[in-house]
C-alpha cells in the first residue's frame, strides 16, 4: 500500500504512444515537460484499475502520491480517494481523513480531472450530513478548480434528490471568468435536472438570457429540442 509501489506499477503500464495520446487533452511538449509536472504515458483506464488495488492506502502515503510530479500519480491519489469515499462500508473516521486531505492539500488538486475525481465522493460524500459553508466559501475562491470542487461536489447531494445548493452554487458562478467552471455548473446544473425539472426551468427562466453560454448549453442538454431552442434564443 506504499506510493513508491503504486509508482511502480503504473511505470510498468507506461508507453509512448498513451504519452502522445496526453498531448491532444493537456497541450504540452512530451519530450520538453517541466520537471516538477510531467506525463509518463499511462492510460486513465490502467491508473483507475491500479487504484481499485490501493484503496487501503495509508493517507500519508497517497499524500506522496499528491505531492508527486508525475501526474499520472495524482491521478491515481484522487482516483484512490474518490474510489474509498465510495465504498459502501467505509468509516466514517476514513471519510472525513479522506475529506481533510482534499481540502488540505487543494493547492495539488489545480485541474478538473482530479477535481472531478474526488469532489463528488470525498467531498460530497462527508458533508451529505453536515453544514455546507465550505461550499460557499470554495465557490468564492480566486482559484478556480476550488470553485469547481464547490459545484461538482453536489452531485452527491443531486444523487439523494437535494438540489438546493446544486441551484444556489450555480448562481453564484454565473459571472464566473473560467470556462471550466461554467462547464461543471452546467453539468450539475442538468443533472439536477434529472430530479428536478421544475426546479431546473425555474433556474433558466430566471438566468439563461444572461448565464453563460457553455454553461447554458450543459444544462439544456436533455431537455426538448423546442425546449433548447427556446432557452438558447434568449441569449
Amino acid at each position: 500500500m506504499a506510493a513508491d509501489k503504486f509508482i511502480e506499477k503504473l511505470k510498468t503500464l507506461r508507453s509512448r504512444e498513451e504519452l502522445l495520446k496526453h498531448t491532444r487533452f493537456f497541450k504540452f511538449d512530451p519530450d520538453n515537460q517541466p520537471a516538477d509536472n510531467y506525463f509518463i504515458g499511462v492510460r486513465m483506464g490502467d491508473i483507475f484499475n491500479t487504484a481499485k488495488e490501493f484503496l487501503d492506502m495509508p493517507l500519508a502515503e497517497i499524500e506522496k502520491l499528491i505531492d508527486s510530479p508525475i501526474y499520472e500519480a495524482r491521478t491515481g491519489a484522487l482516483s484512490i480517494m474518490g474510489k474509498a469515499a465510495g465504498e459502501k462500508k467505509v468509516s466514517a473516521e476514513r471519510l472525513k481523513e479522506l475529506y481533510d486531505l482534499y481540502i488540505r492539500r487543494h493547492d495539488r488538486i489545480d485541474d478538473w480531472g482530479l477535481v472531478d475525481l474526488g469532489a463528488h465522493q470525498v467531498v460530497g460524500r462527508y458533508l451529505e450530513d453536515k453544514p455546507r459553508d465550505i461550499l460557499y466559501d470554495l465557490a468564492r475562491s480566486d482559484d478556480w478548480p476550488r470553485r469547481r470542487t464547490a459545484i461538482v461536489a453536489t452531485a452527491a447531494f443531486i444523487k439523494k434528490g437535494d438540489v438546493e445548493d446544486t441551484f444556489r452554487i450555480s448562481e453564484m458562478l454565473l459571472n464566473d471568468k473560467e470556462d471550466l467552471v461554467h462547464k461543471g455548473a452546467g453539468w450539475m446544473l442538468r443533472y439536477a435536472g434529472d430530479k428536478d425539472r421544475t426546479g431546473l426551468l425555474s433556474f433558466l427562466n430566471k438566468h439563461a438570457a444572461t448565464m453563460p453560454r457553455v454553461m447554458l448549453r450543459y444544462a439544456i442538454e436533455k431537455l426538448d429540442k423546442d425546449v433548447r431552442q427556446h432557452y438558447l434564443g434568449l441569449k
